[in-house]
Parts: structure tokens; sequence; C-alpha cells
């Protein structure tokens, strides 16, 4: 009964999505752009015989290539036109912001609000491009020591290079406009949707690749191995939701003026700080400054991946690759923090409406407070995130097919969990501005709001 019940309110809410004709065009806009990324993840570069790529797609089957494929929702290994995908906007963007903490001039670019913001958009869609023309040769180098045979036998190598260079480039600003198309008339998130719609069309390919690998003789185990494996899955996807939702309450009363004058203390209401307040992005910064050696190493030739240092950084599976990993994970995690929470700010607009937390006195020790309240739970939630990111090369050890374990955490589940999320709170904030019940049965996506 209480299924029924369950079915019915799905597809009541489905209905209600349907009534609400912004949120139907922006769902079909979405749809529309993941279509046309997706179309050209499969249109290959020009003068290249993709039947002749096999060498590059044993490459990108395994270590951390096998990874920039994934981002890239398997267009790197196609030697597509959208190859080097969103990575080097990423990048750009981990820059501008690092210039941002120690440069004055970004600093105050950051203050000027909606201006500024345009100004230092339009700076990391420069370096975002300079950055593609250093990726983009060094690619086509990789192609030519790796799939040499898929290049026509009279092409112009000088010619080529120029032209797959600008294509290449071209087409990763146009998957960052497609990413901007749908988070201002999409559903938002656009970026990270783009990213998380590359890790999605890996996942049947990965799910039917260890489901054959558990029912064969090789690896064994059977349906109970593979059944204990979803398992563990569904409980990794679940401290993933609580790692991402979950907060810290600190109260906050507000002194308030009664008819006759006299002062008397409000309702006490709560401060919600998350326990992981950069969400997915300490990963998705670490992963793409771990992805930036590898255009060097392509400049290298073959014999640059002989080296003890290159050949640990390039396995995703190593330790000193895990090790580095979870250590750029927690400092991202606290830097992203940083700039996203402003405990001075939070101080002040609580003394302005007459705020205060009991206890502590307004002002500077109140920004101490809620500073020391940030730096003790983004401890345990860096370390947590840490954890699940590096969760894959573990389940590596037991067995696990490389491209299915890279969903056991790490970086796609994560990434997957904070955009799934957030894509479900746009869409409940639609339904409830229409008085709709959300999509959820309490109504509220919780911890996403707040």
């Amino acid at each position: 009964m209480a299924n029924k019940v369950s079915n019915l309110k799905f597809v009541q809410t489905i209905k209600n999505i349907w009534k609400i004709e912004d949120l139907r065009v922006r769902i079909g806009i979405t749809i529309l752009f993941v279509a046309l990324y997706r179309l050209g993840s499969y249109i290959v570069l020009p003068g290249i015989n993709p039947e002749m790529l096999t060498r590059l797609h044993e490459q990108t089957s395994g270590g951390l290539m096998s990874l920039l494929d994934m981002f890239s929702g398997g267009a790197f290994s196609n030697a597509s036109i959208f190859a080097l995908g969103i990575m080097p906007y990423i990048s750009a963007s981990i820059v501008i912001q690092l210039l941002a903490i120690a440069v004055p001039y970004f600093q105050k670019l950051q203050r000027e609000g909606e201006s500024g913001r345009r100004k230092i958009n339009q700076y990391t869609r420069y370096l975002t491009v300079l950055i593609l023309l250093v990726q983009g040769p060094s690619y086509l180098l990789n192609l030519r020591y790796t799939a040499g045979a898929a290049l026509g036998g009279g092409l112009d190598w000088n010619l080529f290079m120029i032209t797959s260079t600008i294509i290449l480039a071209a087409g990763s600003m146009f998957i960052l406009w497609l990413g901007e198309r749908i988070t201002d008339k999409g559903i938002g998130n656009g970026v990270s949707l783009i990213i998380m719609i590359g890790i999605i069309a890996r996942l049947p390919q990965a799910f039917t690749q260890e489901f054959v690998s558990r029912m064969s003789a090789a690896t064994g185990g059977g349906i109970i191995m593979f059944l204990l494996e979803l398992v563990f899955l569904l409980a990794v996807i679940c401290g993933g939701v609580a790692l991402l939702q979950g907060t810290r309450r600190v109260p906050v009363q507000y002194a308030k003026q009664s008819a006759g004058g006299a002062s008397y203390s409000g309702a006490r209401q709560y401060l919600p700080l998350k326990v992981n307040a950069a969400n997915v992005m300490p990963i998705i910064f670490a992963q793409a400054i771990l992805f930036i050696p590898l255009a060097f190493v392509s400049y290298g030739g073959p014999e640059a991946e002989h080296s003890w240092f290159v050949r640990n950084m390039m396995d995703h599976t190593g330790w000193l690759y895990n090790l580095i990993f979870a250590t750029l994970i927690i400092v991202f995690t606290y830097f992203y923090t940083a700039i996203t929470i402003n405990p001075v700010q939070m101080a002040e607009d609580m003394k302005r409406n007459n705020g205060f937390v009991p206890g502590v006195k307004p002002g500077k020790p109140t920004a101490e407070y809620i500073d020391t309240i940030m730096s003790r739970i983004t401890l345990p939630g860096s370390l947590f995130l840490a954890i699940i990111a590096v969760l894959p090369a573990f389940a590596g050890v037991f067995g696990v097919q490389q491209e299915f374990a890279s969903f056991f955490g790490g970086t796609s589940l994560l990434i997957l969990v904070g955009v799934v999320l957030d894509t479900l709170q746009q869409i409940e904030s639609y339904l409830l501005m229409r008085h709709y019940d959300g999509l959820l049965s309490s109504g509220r996506i919780k911890g996403r709001v707040g």
C-alpha cells in the first residue's frame, strides 16, 4: 500500500513539473544541449581514421588517462573535437581563484559585485584559451605516438597540428558555452552537469563489464560477490549524501523591542554551517591539478613515461598518486571553504540585525567563534571527502574491474551525488514556488536549501 501511494505521488510530481511551462521549457533546453554535447563527443577530428584508434583506446582503458577519458565522456579516446573537455576551464578557474587571494587587483574585482564578476569570468576564459593552446598540441603529440596509424599517409603534420589545435580549443570553448546556456536557460549547474553526463555515459558499460567479469571463472565470486559490491556501492552513496548534506547548527538569538520599549530575546534560531561547504569542488580542483602533468609528459615523448615519478603519477591506483590526491583534496577543501564562507561578514550581519550567539559577544568574538566552528567541522569533512575519493584504489585490490571501481567513491560518485542533489534542489524550488509538493515526501530536500 505504501509503495502504491509513493508511486502515485511520483506520477503526480511528474505531472506538476509538466504543468509549469517555464520548468518544462528549461528541462527541454537542458536535454537538447546535453544531446548536442554527446553528439559532438563522437565527431572525430578531420584527417583521422576512427577505426585505427585501437592503441588510444588501450591507453585510456587504465591509469590516469581513463579518468581523463571519463571526464570527457569518451571523447578523449575517440579523438573527438570535444577531446579536451571542460577540464581546461576548471584549471583556469583554480588559477584565477588563487590569484583572487594573493593579488590585490583580483581582490578588488571580487568586491565590485556583478561588474567585477564579469571581468573575472573574462580573464578565466582568456586563461582557458591559453591552457587549451598548450594541451591541444600535447594531445595531438600523444595521438601521434600512440595511434600514428590513424593519421592519413599523405597528411601534412604541421598543418594538421595547427588546424586540429584550433578545432580542439573551439570544441572546449563550445562545451563551456553549452554549460553556461544550461545555467542561464536550463535547470542550472551547467558546467557540473556537463561533467556528470560524461561520467554517466561510462556507467552502463562499466556495470556490464563488472557483471560479466564476476560471472566468469577468471575473476570468480559469481552473483553473490556482485550483489555485495552493489550493497557496498549503495553504502558509499549514502555516505556521500550524508557528507554533502551534513550541517552543524549554531544557535542564534535576536534581540527585539516590545511596544513599551523594553528589550527582550526572540525565539532561538539556528545558523546552519555545512560540514562540507566546498561540496565536490575540492575533488574537481584536485583532479584538474593532477591532469596538468599529462600535457608535459606528451611533449617528452614515450621515453618520458619511463621515469619513476611519471609512472606512479599516471597510476591512479598507486599509493603516491592517492596520497597526493588526498592531500590536495584536504587543502582545497579548506581553501574553497575560506573563499565561500566569510565569518566576519556573517558576524556583521547578525550584529546589524540585533542577533547574537548565546554566550559570545557580538562583532569580532562572534566572527572568531564561527571561524573556530568552521575549522573544526571542515577537518573531519575534508578527511571523509579524501577517504571517499581514494576508495576506487581499494576497490581494485578486491578484484573490482577498473572502470566499475571508479564509481566506488572517488571523483565519479561524489560528482554524481553532488550534481544530482543540486539539480533536484533547482527543480524543487520551482515546484515550491508554484505551491506544488516537492520531489520528496517531506516536500524539501534536506540540507540543500538552508
